[in-house]
């Protein structure tokens, strides 16, 4: 059982009547989700954004509170480690990872809850996967300069601090997540107060899921 289910209702002026499957051609119909009860005793939470956000800081932040029992899945590492990808992208040079792939090896990870997903991208993901999603935001000129002590090149740079600008990572989750009852959070992560406001905000959430019985 999944945290978020799905499906295709057809609503007319005073009867709704329920599909099978897949979504039907005719525009009168619409996705609905709905919540059963959980299996998953911890959540599992998405934490996207523009590289050089803080995304990896924030997540090892969080594993480093006992309490949480909560794992971090660094999913760049991953793509590298396991070979997730097809392609290189030689002017921006990194690999252009192969979503299915990279689906097939997180689904069974995150079938028992309990990990923080840190990646840049959100678009592949199905929403039944976790229970909040996080999208951290930084300032432009803060960006630049934790991307240019990473050493990327100048245009690596503006291309990431131009999907900054306009919140390609933030576009992307609201779409992908359209229609689902999970939450979405952005968040800002420029100094390290506004680290530990982020960081206090997750640790209610995951205590105060629905699996954690009071976690204390």
């Amino acid at each position: 059982v999944t945290l978020a289910q799905a499906r295709w209702v057809q609503f007319s002026s005073d009867t709704r009547s329920q599909a099978a499957g897949t979504k039907p051609a005719s525009a009168c119909w619409t996705r609905e989700f709905f919540l059963p009860m959980t299996t998953r005793e911890r959540p599992n939470i998405l934490v996207t954004g523009t590289p050089g956000v803080g995304k990896t800081t924030f997540c090892e932040s969080l594993t480093q509170i006992p309490e949480l029992s909560i794992r971090h899945i660094e999913v760049s590492q991953m793509v590298r480690e396991k070979k997730l990808y097809k392609e290189w992208d030689d002017e921006m040079d990194c690999s252009i990872f192969d979503e299915d792939m990279v689906g097939d090896e997180l689904e069974p990870l995150l079938e028992n809850g309990g990990f923080l997903v840190d990646f840049h991208s959100a678009g592949f993901v199905d929403a039944s996967w976790f229970d909040l999603v996080v999208v951290l935001r930084a300032d432009t000129n803060v960006l630049w300069g934790r991307l240019e002590r990473r050493h990327y090149g100048e245009n690596k740079i503006r291309q990431n601090v131009e999907a900054e600008i306009f919140q390609t990572c933030l576009d992307e989750v609201r779409e992908a997540f359209e229609g689902s009852p999970v939450p979405v959070w952005e968040l800002i992560h420029d100094d390290q107060e506004q680290l530990e406001s982020a960081i206090g905000r997750i640790t209610e959430f995951i205590r105060g899921f629905p699996g954690q019985d009071g976690l204390m």
